[in-house]
């Protein structure tokens, strides 16, 4: 495996701006001075679509926050069957409470395009959080978002109505990366269909068949076979 790559203390090795890290939800309310000392911290590491992160048992021991590309956090049953549990996209990071406690991975990350990724192991980050303790209001503030996500995507996948699982899965999209325009929300997907199918629990016919009815009933416009235009969102609405 190729090594973490150490960032300059002059600017993200892989965009080249120094405040890069503000993009980060995580890190938004921090200083310049902050930020900066932070960017001694990171590693970062670039990987291709469909590569391995990490594994479901693995010591989850750092951060990982995606600078670009996008990640999937899922687990397999006994059946074989993946059940996605959070797509993570630029701007996201996951992992936090390992800066806290040292865990095991409760699920695997794998990358759903290529993607770079910056990373903050706990034992950089110790001494960090003692001289900015204020941190720890943020690092709780997004582990309680996830948690809350966790549970919507319980919710919404207890309902044994294919549409509600449907419009959960495009309503979190389009918070997550829709452009809006002037004629709807514009979806650009990075998951596949049975990535869609796994996230909601149900199968990839039933994702085909459930996009291709909104489509012929004028709620959403394939715009090519990645990229979807929402043009009813109150529809989706849950």
């Amino acid at each position: 495996m190729t090594p973490f790559k150490i960032v300059p203390q002059n600017g993200c090795a892989t965009c080249g701006h120094k405040l890069c890290a503000r993009k980060v939800s995580l890190f938004s309310n921090m200083d310049d001075l902050q930020l900066q000392t932070l960017l001694t911290l990171i590693e970062r590491k670039h990987y291709k679509k469909g590569d391995v992160v990490l594994n479901q048992g693995d010591t989850f021991e750092r951060l990982y926050i995606i600078n670009s590309g996008g990640l999937k956090a899922s687990t397999f049953g006994e059946d074989g069957k993946e059940q996605i549990l959070y797509i993570l996209n630029e701007g996201d990071s996951i992992g936090e409470l390992s800066l806290l406690k040292r865990e095991t991975a409760p699920y695997n990350l794998i990358t759903i395009k290529p993607c770079h990724l910056c990373t903050i192991p706990k034992d950089r980050f110790d001494s960090y959080l003692k001289e900015n303790p204020e941190m720890m209001f943020s690092i709780l503030e997004s582990a309680h978002e996830k948690i809350t996500s966790l549970e919507n995507l319980v919710t919404a996948i207890s309902s044994s109505d294919a549409d509600v699982r449907l419009k959960f899965l495009i309503q979190r999209l389009c918070k997550q990366s829709g452009k809006i325009t002037p004629e709807g929300i514009v979806l650009t997907l990075a998951l596949t269909r049975e990535d869609m199918a796994n996230f909601v629990g149900v199968t990839r016919e039933t994702i085909s068949r459930k996009l291709s009815s909104l489509n012929a009933n004028g709620l959403i416009d394939f715009i090519d076979q990645k990229t979807i235009m929402i043009k009813s969102n109150d529809y989706f609405d849950l």
